[in-house]
Formats: structure tokens, C-alpha cells, sequence
């Protein structure tokens, strides 16, 4: 595609996306071509001078004016790059314009959603549109859900093919979360009839794989050797992105069951997180309380540079098939933003310059880009590994 830009990165000077801003800025080729975007000129030339100051070896992105009250302007925005990154949530409120628009100028798309409506209506909507053009639109390019999806597809490939596998995840992190995850957290609780209905509608949509069965593994179990811990069902975004992904690619075998855990060192933190969490989902559905804990954090609001420093994440796979057992490990730094941002743009970057299958649409991260991804996020702090392999 002849565009002006590689990369447009939309939301450049929110929390995120300012980090994602310096990723890019210290990690990207040479020759990238590519822009800042956003309402607010006078923030946009800000963060291009903090990042002059941080990489002055580097060309300077430009700067594109563009808000999603404006069509006009998102429609350019799109039109002039090959590749779009978004930080602008929460995406159920602010997302669709520029989805639409990526959908139909052919551009490559990427954000960091873990809004399970969001992703399945953009799927109902643009999908078809996208398959068209050749435009492929990833959502969730951050901790929702990169370590989880293409953790399982590491752990697939190292199991028997053409026979049924099953594949569980344990999560442990410590992060502090900002005020766009939180607004957006509460959005998508807020309704969780809407969420039901969304999954119908892209359902009977997709349909399922001819002649294969995928699905959430939804039992649960109560401890685990190898997060060394007790677990709880984690019922996010993840488990859904990776059983598409299953859906999408023969290798995951004829029959695939993924189960998702968070798992905690002791039992107390255990039921604490659980008992938090549904009370955060009561709280959210209503709107005096809902906007009470929206005031905790304004968007745009984030942790600070120690908290970056000392969070991080572990997700350990457990997978079996074929006689064959495997546990594998994805782990990283502090997961909502720091290593966020680094899979965020490595997603882009990718998207722009590996040779990859073709694809198009609605895809995700381990079908439009699989393996070269995984091999790209060490750059980003995030690691793959092999821990033991065995018969049994």
C-alpha cells in the first residue's frame, strides 16, 4: 500500500499510549515512517519533544490531528497509514469509528482491548468488510490476551499433531492498574446482559470449525503444582482469543479444550480476589456506584515509575495430547503497561514488516501473526520457554 505512514499511533499522549510513543521511538527501524495522533496539538508536540530528547537519533513522527466525534478525521487517519495502534478506551465508548474506517481503507489495525462485547460486535460489523479490503483487525495486542494466546500456541507446537489436545494457563501478576483499564473494566461489567447477546450474535455468525470442536474448559480445579498455588476460573477476555485461534488453525488438532486460571500463592488471596471481583461486577451494574469507583481514577491516570519497575507477570501452560505432556512458561514485566505497551507496538511492527500468512478480517494475534511475534517480544521483555517435556 503507497500511504504516508507505516504507523499512526492514535491516543499518543495518554498513560498508554505516551508509553507505547517511547517503545516505538526506541525500538523502531530506522525507517519507519510514522505519526502521533490525537485532539490536542500542543500535547502531541510535547511527547514529540520528550521522545526528540529521549532518541534524537531517531526521525521525529509527524503529527496528525484526529477525534472520534470527527469521522472525517478518523477516515484520513486511517487512509494514510498501513498500520493503526490505538490506546483510545474505553473502546465500547470510543472504538468502533476508527475499526469501521481501518475495515474500510485496508489498513491494519491493533488496540489493546479486553472488552469482550466490544471485540464480538466489532466482529458482527466489520469482519466482512475487512475480509474485503484485506485489512486485518487484532484486538487485544497487550496482557489481554498476547501471553495467553500465543503461550498456547507455543505449547501446541510442542505437542503430537492430528489429536486431541488440552491446554490450561495459570496467571500470576502484580501490576497497579490505570484509570483508562479501570473505566474500561467497569464498562464492560456494567452490562453483562449485553455481553451474552454480543457472543450470540458473532456465534451464529462464525458458526464452528467444519469437522473440529473447540472450547472453554469451564470445571476449574482448586490448586495447581505449577503455579504452586490456588486457582480460580478467570473469566476474561483471554480464554475467548484463544479458543478462536483454535478455532482458526488445524494445528490446535481435532478437539481442543483451554482452561484459564488466575492462581495465587495462598488461599486467603484467593478468596479475596474472588470476593473483590464480584463485588467490583455487583458494584458496576450500578450507576450511583459505578461512577463512585469510576472517581477513583480519572483516564489517563497510571502507575508510577517504581510501580512499573517492580511488577510482572508468569503464565504457566500445562498441555497434553497424544501420550505427550508439556509445561511451558510466558513471563514478562509489569503487565498492564509496561510490558503492554512493548507487545502493543511489537504487534504493529510485525503487522508492517514480517513476511506473514496472508490473512484477513477479524483475526487474532496467533493467526495473523504466530510465530514471528513470538519470536519479536523478547525485544519487549517477554519471554517463551520450554520448561519440561515428557511421555505420560
Amino acid at each position: 500500500m503507497d500511504r504516508g505512514h507505516d504507523i499512526v499511533l492514535f491516543g499518543a499522549t495518554g498513560y498508554t499510549g505516551a508509553l507505547t510513543a517511547e517503545y516505538l521511538a526506541t525500538h523502531a527501524p530506522r525507517e519507519l515512517r510514522w505519526a502521533l495522533a490525537g485532539r490536542d496539538r500542543t500535547k502531541l508536540e510535547a511527547l514529540s519533544s520528550e521522545l526528540a530528547a529521549i532518541a534524537p537519533d531517531r526521525p521525529e513522527p509527524d503529527l496528525l490531528l484526529a477525534d472520534v466525534e470527527d469521522p472525517g478525521s478518523i477516515r484520513r487517519l486511517a487512509a494514510s497509514a498501513r498500520v493503526v495502534i490505538t490506546t483510545v478506551g474505553p473502546y465500547s465508548q470510543y472504538g468502533e469509528p476508527l475499526v469501521a474506517a481501518c475495515a474500510e481503507e485496508g489498513t491494519d489495525y491493533v488496540d489493546l482491548c479486553g472488552e469482550p462485547a466490544f471485540v464480538d460486535r466489532m466482529y458482527v460489523r466489520h469482519h466482512a468488510t475487512a475480509q474485503r479490503t484485506g485489512a486485518r483487525l487484532v484486538h487485544a495486542c497487550g496482557f489481554d490476551s498476547i501471553p495467553h494466546d500465543l503461550g498456547t500456541l507455543f505449547t501446541v507446537g510442542h505437542l503430537p499433531e492430528d489429536v486431541p489436545l488440552h491446554v490450561e494457563g495459570f496467571v500470576r501478576a502484580r501490576g497497579t492498574a490505570s484509570g483508562g483499564t479501570l473505566h474500561s473494566a467497569l464498562g464492560a461489567f456494567g452490562d453483562p446482559k449485553d455481553m451474552v447477546e454480543a457472543s450470540k450474535e458473532r456465534r451464529a455468525l462464525e458458526g464452528r470449525p467444519e469437522g473440529r470442536r473447540v472450547r472453554i474448559d469451564r470445571s476449574g480445579r482448586p490448586r495447581t503444582r505449577l503455579a504452586r498455588g490456588w486457582t480460580t476460573p478467570l473469566p476474561t477476555l483471554d480464554p475467548k482469543v484463544v479458543v478462536s485461534s483454535a478455532a482458526a488453525l488445524e494445528r490446535y488438532g481435532p478437539e481442543f479444550t483451554y482452561g484459564h486460571y488466575a492462581a495465587f500463592r495462598h488461599l486467603t488471596s484467593a478468596v479475596g480476589a474472588v470476593g473483590g471481583a464480584a463485588g467490583v461486577m455487583a458494584a458496576a451494574q450500578v450507576p450511583a456506584l459505578r461512577e463512585r469507583l469510576g472517581a477513583l481514577r480519572a483516564p489517563g491516570e497510571g502507575p508510577t515509575e517504581e510501580q512499573l519497575t517492580d511488577g510482572w507477570f508468569t503464565v504457566h501452560f500445562a498441555g497434553s495430547g497424544g501420550g505427550r505432556r508439556v509445561h511451558t512458561l510466558v513471563s514478562g514485566g509489569e503487565p498492564g503497561y509496561r510490558a503492554t505497551s512493548g507487545m502493543l507496538a511489537e504487534s504493529a511492527l510485525c503487522l508492517w514488516q514480517d513476511n506473514l500468512p496472508e490473512t484477513s478480517g477479524q483475526v487474532t494475534t496467533a493467526v495473523a501473526m504466530g510465530q514471528a511475534l513470538i519470536d519479536r517480544l523478547p525485544r519487549a521483555g517477554v519471554e517463551f520457554r520450554v520448561l519440561r517435556e515428557f511421555d505420560g
